[in-house]
This record gives C-alpha cells, sequence and structure tokens, in this order.
C-alpha cells in the first residue's frame, strides 16, 4: 500500500468530547451542515465558520466521570432520518439521567480455562444489579421550532458502564431502517456471554423498523429480546451477533451493491475491521418464537463476529507474564470450546492492528474510535479506501492518535493496512482521535481529536477536516 500524508484543518475548537461526526440539510434549509454531538449531550452545527447549538440536553444524561473522570456513557449515538430535511425526525441513543445502578458485583473478572464456574457466570438479579440505562428515542424538528421528544423506541438496562457502543445510530441505505450497534454490556471478557445469547440486546448489531408501532411511547425497560412485548418485537431484526464494543456502522454504495464497515474494539490482543456485503437479518420474533420452544433458529446468513471465543483471527487468550523472562508473556485459551464451536461460522476480518506491534511501519494501538469509507477525489490515494482510527498509540510519550486505511480486496480476502501521515503540529498537548465522521457523500472526513482520556475534562475538543 502507498503512503499517504494528509493535513488536518481545524472547523471548531474548545468543545466537550465529540462522539459524533455528520452532516444534514436542516428543514427549510438548501444547505449541508456539520453536526458535532459531545459525550456529555450537546448537539452543534456550523454555519459559516460559526457554531450554532441544535439541541442541549445534558440534563437528561447520566453524570459522567465520577469514577476518575473517564467513561464510556453519555451521549452516544445520533442519526437523521433520510428525508429529515422534509420531516425533520432524528434519532437519539443516550445514557439516562437518574438511572444509575450499583453495578454488577463482579470484581476484577478473568476467565480461568481451569475453574468452569468462571466460564458459566450469570447475570442475575437484573432490575437491581445494573449500572445504569440506555435510551433510543425519536425527536422532530420543524424549520421553526425547537426540537421535541416525539417517542421512546428502546429502553435498556445496561450491567456495567462500559461496551455502550459509540456512534452507534445510522441509517441503512439498503433497507431504510435504523440500525442500532450495542457492545457486549460491559466489563471485560464478556463475562456472561451476552454477545453470543441470542436473547441478549447486547453484543449485537439491530436493525428497527421505525415506520411500526408509532404510537408506542413508553416502553419497559428491558435486557433481552423476550421481554418485549411482541409488537415491540416486530419492530427489529439482528444483523450481527458476536460484538464486543463497536463504533458505529458505516455504509459505502459500490455499483449496485452497499459494503458494510464495522469495528470490534479488542481486549487485549488486536482491534479489527470487518466488511460484508451479503446477510441475512433474523426477525426478532423468530428468535423469540424458536427460544420458546426451545429449538435452535436457522442461523445461516447472521454475521457472527466471534466474540467472545474470538478476538478478531485469534482465540481470545488471558495475556499473563512469564516468570522466569520478563520481556516475554504467555497467551491462554480463555474460551478454548466457544473458540472450536464458532471457528466455521464466525466472519474474519478484512484487517487488524495489534496492540503490541515493534514493525517500523506499524503501531501498537489501543482502541478503535472510527471506520468510514472516503469516496471523494481530493485525496486521490485514498479514494475507495476505508480510514479508521485509533485513540491513541501505546507507549508514545505524548498521547497521539493515529489514522490509517485499508481497503476491500476481491473474494472477501483480508487486507492489511497503512498509516496515514497527518501534518499538523498538537505541540506539548495530547491528542487523542475520538471520532470520525463524514459527509452524506462520503466525500469529506471529519476527525474528532480530544486533549484528555477523561470526558469530565471539559472543552479539550476540536474537530478537523482530513484535507490533502
Amino acid at each position: 500500500m502507498k503512503k499517504v500524508k494528509v493535513g488536518l484543518r481545524p472547523i471548531v475548537s474548545k468543545i466537550n468530547l465529540p462522539t459524533v461526526l455528520k452532516t444534514a440539510v436542516l428543514p427549510g434549509d438548501s444547505v449541508e451542515r456539520l453536526f458535532i454531538t459531545t459525550q456529555v449531550g450537546e448537539i452543534f452545527y456550523i454555519v459559516n465558520g460559526g457554531i450554532r447549538t441544535f439541541l442541549d440536553i445534558r440534563l437528561q444524561i447520566i453524570k459522567l466521570g465520577t469514577s476518575g473522570g473517564y467513561d464510556e456513557r453519555g451521549l452516544l449515538g445520533l442519526a437523521f432520518h433520510p428525508n429529515f430535511s422534509y420531516n425533520g425526525l432524528f434519532y437519539l441513543h443516550y445514557s439516562v439521567a437518574g438511572t444509575q445502578g450499583p453495578g454488577v458485583q463482579l470484581e476484577d473478572f478473568k476467565p480461568d480455562p481451569c475453574n468452569p464456574k468462571t466460564l458459566n457466570l450469570r447475570w442475575s438479579n437484573r432490575e437491581s444489579q445494573f449500572d445504569h440505562i440506555d435510551t433510543v428515542e425519536e425527536w422532530s424538528l420543524q424549520s421553526s421550532s425547537h426540537p421535541k421528544k416525539v417517542r421512546t423506541l428502546l429502553n435498556i438496562r445496561r450491567p456495567f458502564s462500559n461496551h455502550n457502543g459509540v456512534n452507534s445510530l445510522n441509517f441503512s441505505p439498503e433497507t431504510g431502517k435504523l440500525v442500532l450497534t450495542t457492545g457486549d454490556g460491559g466489563s471485560g471478557y464478556d463475562p456472561f456471554n451476552l454477545s453470543q445469547d441470542d436473547m441478549e440486546i447486547a453484543g449485537k448489531i439491530i436493525e428497527i423498523d421505525i415506520s411500526k408501532n408509532t404510537y408506542i411511547n413508553n416502553p419497559p425497560v428491558i435486557t433481552r429480546f423476550n421481554e418485549m412485548p411482541p409488537s415491540m418485537q416486530d419492530m427489529l431484526t439482528v444483523m450481527a451477533k458476536g460484538v464486543r464494543n463497536i463504533p458505529g456502522i458505516s455504509f459505502q454504495r459500490y455499483y449496485n451493491q452497499v459494503v458494510k464497515y464495522a469495528g470490534n474494539v479488542g481486549q487485549d490482543l488486536v482491534e479489527s475491521i470487518y466488511a460484508f456485503i451479503d446477510y441475512k437479518p433474523l426477525a426478532v420474533t423468530q428468535l423469540v418464537k424458536a427460544y420458546n420452544v426451545h429449538s435452535k433458529s436457522n442461523q445461516k446468513g447472521l454475521i457472527n463476529f466471534g466474540w467472545r471465543g474470538w478476538e478478531g483471527d485469534f482465540p481470545t487468550s488471558i495475556i499473563r507474564n512469564c516468570t522466569n523472562n520478563s520481556a516475554n508473556d504467555e497467551k491462554i485459551f480463555a474460551y478454548y470450546n466457544e473458540a472450536a464451536m464458532l471457528s466455521g461460522r464466525r466472519l474474519p476480518p478484512l484487517s487488524s492492528y495489534f496492540h503490541d506491534d515493534k514493525r517500523p511501519d506499524r503501531f501498537s494501538g489501543t482502541a478503535l474510535t472510527g471506520i468510514q469509507p472516503y469516496m471523494g477525489n481530493e485525496i486521490p490515494d485514498l479514494t475507495g479506501k476505508v480510514v479508521f482510527t485509533d485513540i491513541a498509540q501505546k507507549g508514545s510519550q505524548l498521547k497521539r492518535g493515529v489514522l490509517a486505511y485499508t481497503s476491500v480486496k476481491s473474494f472477501g480476502r483480508q487486507n492489511d493496512f497503512n498509516v496515514v501521515q497527518t501534518d499538523y503540529d498538537f505541540g506539548s498537548q495530547a491528542a487523542n482521535y475520538v471520532s470520525l465522521g463524514s459527509n452524506l457523500s462520503q466525500t469529506k472526513l471529519y476527525l474528532g481529536v480530544y486533549g484528555s482520556m477523561k470526558v469530565a475534562d471539559y472543552n479539550q475538543g476540536t474537530v478537523f477536516e482530513i484535507v490533502p
């Protein structure tokens, strides 16, 4: 792959941590505007180089950063209806204020292959043992009024504070449905194996048919599909399972097909980017029906990323230091039986990068934060490629995010990646690459950078356009 160098043009600075970057045309307007969502609950848009407030729901967001400042909750998803410029409909995913629970009492969990109890834990007492509640809502904006909430689509109880997904809402250009990406519920190593359990909402990519059940406004708080009333089940299909944590899904029109890109944030070894075209979504009504009669649903065509048995292209491992050689470590299979069961059914990643990689033309990653196809011509070396971001390179004295790219190969073959060099001087300031976005035609790319890993360190964000 060719070495690529780009510039970063600042658009806005001194904002809170940006989680979603995307464009839309406002009702009554004719110009595509860049919208910026912050984790603490603000949505801004850019007009003539200035910043305007679209919506402020900070009081509706759970109190963030209470345990040391780092947090994965907050305002995590924003999607505009495909006809937003006419109907004013948009959708939010956020962690709700006042829903803080005690969390599941599970300290420093690591699976122990010698102790079967650790491999078969269950999340019990869910109504009292949980961390918070996430909600997905429909809102409306008319050209002469402020945004107003229309209805609630989902209320999801989460066991831990982390792995809630980010940039978690998008509309599928194939089906017209709202797509929600959820993480595995949190902690580490998916202790309850929620990601592979067909009844669990956690660890899935879910399609929501927003044209159905428009009269339902206050759905119950649930964790499993079979806890939903049938009318809610009828709205949902499952696109993929086996998700650990995911920075959204993006779509690329390629001739008469649509390529889907998604990533899985890794545990200890590797970050993975996935690409697929064909899939067969499973209706939640069918999943629940099969569960109720104790039969297995036909899952041929359902995408499975393989977690928790697999971390990208590797069986999930526990890493331990070698007692007789501090320079090395040992990697022990955490879930051997699950890895074996999933070996022929999981989707191999398009590309992966390691948490520990000493090659001079590579980097040691921390966490995948965004994936976007680029279809523009201004940066010809990236045209048709898939660009992705990692929050910060491991081992660097100053925290610096990483920009890289890969591309789809014929017959679904796996591909390597290349680092994109960025021509921008951040000085002595940390620069965590926390989000990646694009415009509607995918001809522009936007990068969200934050000067801290802590969401409660306010006003340290800058949004850039990636330019030649």
